[in-house]
C-alpha cells in the first residue's frame, strides 16, 4: 500500500511536471515571435521595414552619368517541349534605378506541367550588385498544356557596381521540374 502511494505521488509529480514543459514551451513559441522583431531591431538584419528602406535608398537616385547593357538569355536543357526567350535581348540602363525586362514561356510538353527558372548572372563579380526584387525565379510556375505566358523580372544594378563593369548578362535555364522528378 505505502508502494502504491509513492508511486501515485511520483506519478503526479512527473504528470505536473510534464505539463509545465508542454506550457512552457507554448509559451516560448508565442514568445519567439516579439523576440525575433526586438533582436532584428538590434542587430539590423531581417527587419522587413530597414531592408525595404535600404532598398528604396538604393533605388532612388539613379547615375545617369553612366550606362551599363544588361544583355538577358533563355536556355533550355532539352529542345522541343518548351519554348522560352527574353522579350528583349539588350537593354541599357542607369545604376540606381529599377527596370523591368520579361521571358516569354511557352509549354509544348503536351501536357500540365511545373517548370522552374534558374538564373545565372556573369560575369561573377557583378553579382553581388545585380539585385533581382521580382522574380518568376523565385517560385515554379504552373502552366496548362500549350499555355503561352510573359514572365516579369524586376531589377536595379547599385550604383556601387565597379567602374570596370560595363556589361552584365542575366540568363535562365529553364526547367520542366515534373519530368525531372518523375525521372529520379
Amino acid at each position: 500500500m505505502n508502494q502504491d502511494v509513492t508511486q501515485r505521488g511520483a506519478n503526479r509529480s512527473l504528470t505536473l511536471r510534464l505539463w509545465l514543459f508542454v506550457a512552457g514551451s507554448f509559451a516560448f513559441g508565442f514568445a519567439l515571435v516579439p523576440l525575433y522583431r526586438v533582436l532584428c531591431q538590434v542587430t539590423g538584419i531581417g527587419d522587413q521595414k530597414q531592408l525595404s528602406a535600404a532598398t528604396a535608398a538604393r533605388i532612388g537616385t539613379a547615375d545617369a552619368a553612366r550606362t551599363v547593357t544588361v544583355e538577358f538569355i533563355g536556355n533550355l536543357p532539352t529542345v522541343g517541349n518548351w519554348e522560352f526567350r527574353p522579350t528583349q535581348t539588350t537593354l541599357r540602363v542607369h545604376p540606381g534605378q529599377l527596370y523591368e525586362a520579361s521571358f516569354v514561356a511557352r509549354n509544348l510538353t503536351g501536357h500540365d506541367t511545373v517548370a522552374q527558372a534558374v538564373p545565372n548572372i556573369a560575369p561573377g563579380e557583378a553579382v553581388s550588385w545585380f539585385h533581382k526584387t521580382q522574380c518568376f525565379c523565385f517560385a515554379p510556375q504552373s502552366f496548362r498544356s500549350g499555355e503561352q505566358r510573359v514572365l516579369p523580372v524586376r531589377f536595379f544594378i547599385d550604383r556601387a557596381l565597379p567602374a570596370n563593369v560595363d556589361r552584365i548578362t542575366l540568363s535562365y535555364t529553364f526547367y520542366d521540374t515534373a519530368a525531372r522528378v518523375a525521372a529520379r
